[in-house]
C-alpha cells in the first residue's frame, strides 16, 4: 500500500486492497493491516458511503469465495462494522436451525461466495452479491429475522448509495429471500393460484431473476441439506412459470382427473407398480388412505417420498410419486408390490412394521426434539385447504400424517416432502368428502391436535 494511502482520505481503500489480494490469491500484509486499522474511514462509523467503496465491496463480493477470508479479516481489524455497524450483531451468532453449517456471519458472506457465480444470469450483479451479503442480516435481534432486515436494509441501502428502486429490490431480496423455495417445495406449481401469488410478490422478471439466483446461493450456503437436484428443479420450474406470468402467459386451470397415461394404467383395474427412474406410479383400487398404505410400505423399502400426486375415477385410484433417487440400488419391485398388496387387504401389519422401525429409529437418533407446528391454509388456493406440517424427521412421518388426514375424512389431491436437516414439512392439499374446503374452526383445532399428537409420537 502507498505510503499516503489511507482510508480515511479513500474510504474505498479497504475493500479495493482486499479485492485485490483475493484476486491474486494471497493475503494482505500484517503492516497493510495495522495502517487500515489505525486510519478507519471518515467522518464517522455508518456513514454514507462514496461511490467508489460500494463499487470496491461488490468487486470484492465478486471475487467469490477468495472473498470470505478477506472479509472476515476486515471483520477482524474492526472495519467492516465502520461501514456496516449492524454486522456488530450478527457476528460469530449461532443459527437457530441445526441444518445450517455456520453462523449468521458466516453463512452470509458463503451466501456472497456463492452468488458472485451467478452473476452473469441477472441484469444487476451488484444488487445480487450485496442482498445475498445482506439477506439474513435482521438475524441480530431478536423474534423473526425477515422484518427486521427489512427494515435494515431500508436504511443501509441509502448509505450505500444506492438509488430508491435499488433500495426497493434489496427490501424485497430480503423479504422474499425464502419465497421460491418453499413456494417450490412445499406448493402446487401445477396450481395458477401459486403462480400469482408469487408473480404478484416479485413484480418484474429483473427482480425475479435475482431472487432465483439469491435462492440458489442462499442455499448452497445453508448446508448439503438445502440444495438439491430435485429442488434445484422445482425452483427452475417455478421461475419458468413465473416469468411466463410476468410476461403476460394465461395458465390452465389445473385438472384433478387422471392424464390418459394414468387412464390406461387404470383400466386393467388390477395393483401395479411402475417405476420410471425418479418417478413411481401406483395404481389400485381406489382404497381410503391409499396414500398413507403406500407411503408405509416406502418407507419399509427405504424410499424416500418428495412429492405425491392423487387422481381417482371409476372406482381405481393412480398415485404418481417423485421419489428420492440418491441411493445404491433400486428395490426389488415384485417384493414391493407384494408388501403393497399385504397392506392394502390388511393395514395393521404395515403398521406394526412402522412402529417397530421407528423404535429402532428413535433409539440411534441423536438431534434435539423440534416438536411438531401445523398451519391449516384456506387463502393460497381456491380449489383446496393446504395443511402444512413442520416436525421430527424419521421414518413413517408422510405415513402417519396421512394417515391421520384420512381419519379426519380428507381427501388428499398432492403433498411435498421438504427435509431440513434433522425436520421436514410435509405439505398437502386437502378436500373435505364433498370435495369443499376444511373450513370448520373446530375441526381444524380437532385435526391440528390429532397431527401434533399422531405425527411423531414419542
Amino acid at each position: 500500500m502507498e505510503a499516503a494511502a489511507s482510508p480515511a482520505i479513500d474510504d474505498s481503500l479497504p475493500f479495493r486492497v482486499a479485492a485485490a489480494a483475493a484476486r491474486a490469491g494471497v493475503p494482505v500484509a500484517r503492516d497493510t493491516l495495522r495502517r487500515l486499522a489505525m486510519q478507519p474511514p471518515t467522518p464517522s462509523t455508518g456513514a454514507r458511503w462514496t461511490a467508489e467503496a460500494r463499487h470496491a465491496l461488490v468487486s470484492l463480493l465478486g471475487c467469490g469465495p477468495a472473498a470470505v477470508r478477506h472479509m472476515e479479516t476486515l471483520d477482524a481489524i474492526g472495519l467492516l462494522v465502520r461501514y456496516l455497524p449492524e454486522w456488530g450483531a450478527v457476528r460469530n451468532r449461532p443459527q437457530r436451525d441445526a441444518y445450517h453449517r455456520y453462523t449468521v456471519d458466516r453463512h452470509l458472506l458463503e451466501a456472497a461466495a456463492r452468488a458472485a457465480p451467478l452473476v452473469r444470469s441477472v441484469h444487476r450483479p451488484d444488487l445480487l452479491l450485496v442482498g445475498a451479503l445482506l439477506h439474513d442480516i435482521g438475524k441480530g435481534g431478536a423474534g423473526d429475522h425477515t422484518p427486521a432486515g427489512v427494515e435494515m436494509v431500508g436504511n443501509i441501502g441509502p448509505r450505500m448509495g444506492f438509488d430508491e428502486d435499488d433500495v426497493e429490490t434489496l427490501r424485497l431480496l430480503v423479504r422474499d429471500h425464502l419465497l421460491l423455495a418453499e413456494t417450490a417445495t412445499r406448493r402446487d406449481l401445477g396450481d395458477p393460484a401459486s403462480i400469482d401469488a408469487v408473480a404478484d410478490r416479485v413484480g418484474t422478471a429483473e427482480r425475479l431473476e435475482l431472487l432465483a439466483a439469491l435462492t440458489e446461493a442462499d442455499s448452497l450456503a445453508t448446508g448439503p441439506t438445502a440444495w438439491s437436484g430435485w429442488k434445484a428443479e422445482l425452483v427452475s420450474e417455478l421461475v419458468t412459470r413465473v416469468r411466463g406470468r410476468l410476461a403476460g402467459a394465461v395458465a390452465d386451470p389445473p385438472s384433478d382427473g387422471p392424464t390418459p397415461e394414468l387412464r390406461r394404467l387404470m383400466a386393467r383395474r388390477t395393483l401395479q407398480v411402475v417405476p420410471d427412474r425418479g418417478t413411481i406410479i401406483v395404481v389400485a383400487p381406489d382404497h381410503p388412505g391409499l396414500l398413507a398404505v403406500v407411503a408405509g410400505t416406502f418407507t419399509l423399502h427405504r424410499i424416500g417420498v418428495r412429492s405425491a400426486l392423487a387422481a381417482s375415477e371409476d372406482g381405481m385410484a393412480a398415485d404418481v410419486f417423485h421419489v428420492d433417487t440418491a441411493r445404491d440400488r433400486f428395490p426389488d419391485w415384485g417384493r414391493l408390490e407384494r408388501d403393497l398388496a399385504a397392506a392394502l387387504d390388511d393395514p395393521t401389519t404395515l403398521h406394526g412394521r412402522l412402529a417397530d422401525r421407528v423404535k429402532s429409529a428413535r433409539g440411534a437418533r441423536r438431534a434435539p426434539v423440534a416438536g411438531t407446528d401445523v398451519v391449516v391454509d384456506n387463502e393460497a388456493t381456491p380449489r383446496a385447504t393446504i395443511v402444512e406440517v413442520r416436525t421430527d424427521d424419521g421414518p413413517g412421518v408422510l405415513y402417519r400424517v396421512a394417515l391421520l388426514l384420512n381419519d379426519a375424512g380428507l381427501d388428499i389431491l398432492s403433498a411435498k416432502v421438504e427435509t431440513l436437516g434433522h425436520e421436514v414439512v410435509d405439505t398437502f392439499y386437502v378436500r373435505t368428502v364433498d370435495n369443499g374446503k376444511l373450513t370448520e374452526p373446530v375441526a381444524i383445532e380437532m385435526l391440528r391436535a390429532a397431527i401434533v399428537a399422531g405425527a411423531n409420537p414419542e
